[in-house]
């Protein structure tokens, strides 16, 4: 009987924590982010105090969740973050992962599907925080190169959308293509979660039957000088995204044993 009000607690918290996520992302378009547009300063600027305010705004969203019984987690090596110039690219096995990397990260910038920009519940943070679309590669990269080049902090899942449970990985190579050409500080970050939950297979309602365990364990900085040195720039590109999606592969592998 308490393993099954547990389970029921947790669906409802769970259907409570989306529906607060999106309640909450409409009223920061309606209310908070015009009080802020009213404040002096440059595009840039402005990007970055929305940047801000997303940021607080997934730290107490994610605190929530915890205090819920939604979820638990474990960060590991957090101060390697936060640094100016650093593209963090990441693996994605579940919906809330930009949530929760947003939520340890005071400011970045991060790519966004360009059908979000009509989601009322996502517009809002989506404009006002400056993210970059991904409706036009060639623009998408050229955008987050001049981010990366001018100070900026980026994340970035090289897959492009949400790992496939049981299936290898495969990136694609827009990532390694920006990292090379900002030659930024490229950092790694591995997320589990066990167990499963919020795949691109399941819905919200879709729980497991314990609370899901998140963790992110940061990386050191690969050194791109093998790859920046490489005269022919596609196959650069090209090994550089194969060392990442076999890097993150064995990093998987090794992490969620060991989670479990």
């Amino acid at each position: 009987m308490a393993k099954k009000i547990n389970y029921l607690w947790r669906l409802l918290a769970t259907g409570l924590s989306f529906f607060i996520f999106g309640a909450g992302g409409f009223l920061l378009w309606v209310l908070v982010f015009p009080t802020l547009s009213l404040l002096p300063g440059t595009s840039r600027q402005k990007a970055n105090r929305g940047q801000q305010v997303v940021h607080y705004s997934f730290y107490v969203f994610i605190g929530l969740m915890h205090r819920l019984g939604v979820m638990t987690y474990e960060i590991d090596g957090l101060d390697k973050l936060n640094r100016p110039g650093q593209l963090i690219v990441a693996n994605h096995p579940t919906l809330i992962d930009i949530v929760f990397l947003i939520s340890r990260i005071n400011q970045a910038n991060c790519i966004v599907k360009a059908r979000l920009w009509h989601n009322p519940f996502m517009r809002g943070p989506i404009l006002n925080a400056g993210y970059i679309s991904n409706g036009d590669p060639e623009q998408m990269i050229a955008e987050c190169v001049d981010y990366l080049k001018s100070g900026g902090c980026m994340i970035i899942f090289p897959e492009g959308t949400r790992s496939v449970p049981g299936k290898p990985y495969r990136f694609q190579r827009g990532a390694a293509a920006i990292a090379l050409q900002a030659n930024a500080i490229v950092t790694p970050v591995i997320l589990t979660c066990y167990p499963s939950t919020l795949t691109k297979a399941e819905q919200w309602y879709q729980i497991p039957q314990r609370r899901f365990h998140i963790a992110m364990h940061v990386g050191d900085d690969f050194v791109l000088d093998e790859f920046t040195a490489t005269s022919a720039k596609a196959l650069a590109v090209r090994h550089f995204n194969q060392h990442l999606q076999d890097y993150f592969t064995q990093q998987r592998e090794l992490y969620l044993h060991h989670g479990k």
